[in-house]
């Protein structure tokens, strides 16, 4: 759906979505980025977590790489799932581990949700060919 013409009516929709998408990419590139450059307040971070910096450097490669799906109109939907994955940890870090609200990871969970949502046709499709 998003490199094909869009029906008058759904418009709206897939722009809000595109959106969405840029959002979250600028927001996963961010906070990616800050983990793999490697910002004290995230090295003391992975270090409560208790699974060494490499956790830190996985997890920022990861939401970077997502972040660059969530903007390939193909692979907006992978990008979302595997941001998707990476939010449902982060909820489980802050409700068990490290405490602190995890409200934002939520957010983030719900939008990328959308986005899988919206691009459902494109990861059935490829799921059925693998």
């Amino acid at each position: 759906m998003s490199d094909v013409a869009v029906p008058a009516e759904r418009r709206w929709t897939h722009v809000g979505v595109w959106i969405v998408r840029g959002l979250l990419a600028l927001a996963f590139l961010g906070a990616g980025g800050i983990k793999l450059y490697g910002a004290p307040m995230m090295v003391d971070e992975f270090h409560h977590i208790g699974l060494g910096q490499w956790f830190r450097y996985l997890t920022g490669s990861l939401e970077v790489i997502g972040a660059i799906l969530l903007l390939l109109p193909r692979k907006a939907g992978f990008g979302a799932l595997l941001l998707i994955c990476i939010m449902i940890g982060a909820v489980i870090t802050h409700l068990f581990v490290i405490g602190g609200s995890p409200i934002p990871a939520m957010v983030l969970l719900a939008l990328n949700a959308l986005v899988a949502y919206s691009e459902r046709g494109e990861i059935a499709s490829l799921a059925r060919a693998l």
